[in-house]
């Protein structure tokens, strides 16, 4: 009798410790549905110097319009989903022909059908364009819109080596705007 008091004990301490294992679990989020990317810009190639660096997550169509529509013309727009880009130099660089410090920066634009605004603003770590403040615009630059004709499902950045500058390229759909980088 006395046995199974004591096996009754243990099966009633073993569901009680499991319950709390259970509690403690580690809960994770589901997959975001516009992932974040990095780029990096290197002076001499992959194993070269750092430049700059580009944190931003990645919208995609999904059938939907996007400039003029999802992405509206003439407003601010955080350039990517979720947090707004951000973007680091880790020198001082010309960024569009204007001066820039090394440090980062949130990267903002302000899409219309022939030209952007690119936009580097000293607030970081910030959700979306809600909070944005002209005031703390750093620089702003203008950048031509062209057409590549490959439609990209996701918004995606990088950096092109052109000349003796090297281009901040933004690309969705078939758009493509470049802002020019040099030391």
């Amino acid at each position: 009798m006395n046995q199974i008091k004591g096996l009754n004990f243990l099966v009633v301490l073993l569901g009680i410790l499991l319950c709390a294992c259970d509690a403690q679990a580690q809960k994770f989020s589901d997959l975001d549905k516009s992932p974040m990317d990095m780029v990096y810009y290197r002076e001499g190639g992959r194993q070269g110097e750092v430049v700059a660096r580009v944190l931003y997550s990645r919208p995609q169509m999904k059938g939907r319009e996007v400039f003029g529509k999802l992405v509206k013309y003439g407003k601010v727009w955080r350039t990517g989903a979720n947090e707004a880009t951000e973007i680091t130099f880790f020198q001082d660089v010309k960024f569009g022909g204007k001066e820039v410090k090394a440090g980062s920066y949130s990267l903002y634009t302000i899409p219309n059908e022939d030209k952007w605004t690119v936009i580097l603003n000293s607030d970081l770590h910030v959700w979306g364009a809600y909070s944005y403040k002209e005031e703390n615009d750093v620089v702003r630059v203008e950048a031509p819109v062209t057409n590549d004709g490959k439609s990209l499902e996701a918004f995606s950045i990088t950096f092109n080596k052109d000349g003796d500058a090297t281009d901040l390229v933004l690309g969705w759909d078939t758009l493509r705007v470049a802002v020019p980088i040099t030391k």
